[in-house]
């Protein structure tokens, strides 16, 4: 799967996708909760906070990324919604990878 990417640079790639499935996943069930409640704001960041859930903006949701998985800009969307949720998310400033939008990166792994 990874092709001849060095397994120390795979790793990036894998966790990252790893790491953005599950918040989003996470994110996307407390989303469903809220929804259903009479008094909450699903689209309130203080609602997931308090659960200790990361707060997903629109554009890093999972199901906007699948939508648009076979476009040739995945990578580069990929690395915005990172920049995206570190953005809503002061305590993931600067440790999220942004390592999709490169040339080098065969796009077949993504």
């Amino acid at each position: 799967m990874r092709g001849a990417m060095d397994a120390g640079e795979y790793k990036h790639v894998a966790l990252g996708l790893l790491f953005l499935r599950y918040v989003s996943a996470a994110f996307e069930l407390r989303h469903a909760e809220l929804a259903s409640e009479d008094y909450a704001d699903p689209e309130d960041p203080v609602e997931y906070l308090a659960e200790n859930i990361f707060w997903v903006p629109e554009a890093a949701r999972w199901s906007r990324l699948t939508a648009i998985a076979k476009s040739p800009e995945i990578g580069v969307e990929i690395d915005n919604a990172m920049r995206a949720i570190e953005e809503a998310n002061p305590t993931l400033k600067d440790a999220l990878p942004k390592v999709f939008g490169r040339e080098s990166l065969d796009r077949g792994i993504i």
